[in-house]
């Protein structure tokens, strides 16, 4: 396998649910992302957490490390919500043989207008051109989570 991808939650994956009016938190998106991109190259999907990233726990961290440690791709993307990002990827640090880029979105994946689809790309082209370690993709850069932090106000990631 060259590139697996776990999912995490997040915005990329939520979707609105009319009974409730709210969104929550739904089945992993990118896998109606990657079939309509007409991909050439092996991949593996592999869910492991439905949440917010604002729930995550020092537990859900360890299980999103532990997935890593243990996959046989060289190659990880992980999908995950934008507001705890930075603390999962600092998590991730110390995998050796690894390239680790995370991402995620400002609006869901369902969205007509959503950043999901070119976040996605940006972290699986990071994923096999970056040499071994752990990386955030958002906003059309890549960034170094111990450097990095997400704007709220201007709903992006910057340079810390």
């Amino acid at each position: 396998m060259q590139l697996e991808i776990f999912t995490t939650g997040g915005t990329i994956d939520k979707v609105y649910f009319d009974a409730k009016s709210t969104f929550e938190v739904g089945e992993p998106q990118i896998l109606e992302v990657l079939r309509e991109a007409n991909l050439s190259i092996e991949y593996q999907v592999t869910p492991l957490i439905r949440k917010d990233s604002l729930e995550l726990t020092n537990e859900d961290r360890a299980i999103i490390r532990l997935a890593v440690e243990k996959s046989m791709a060289e190659q990880v993307v992980i999908t995950h919500g934008t507001d705890s990002m930075t603390d999962t990827a600092r998590e991730l640090i110390g995998i050796s043989g690894k390239t680790i880029v995370l991402t995620g979105a400002m609006q869901p994946a369902r969205f007509r207008f959503t950043d999901a689809v070119f976040n996605i790309a940006s972290a699986m082209m990071a994923a096999q051109t970056l040499s071994a370690g752990v990386y955030i993709a958002m906003n059309g850069q890549i960034f170094d989570p111990c450097k990095t932090r997400k704007n709220i106000e201007l709903s992006r990631f910057e340079c810390a």
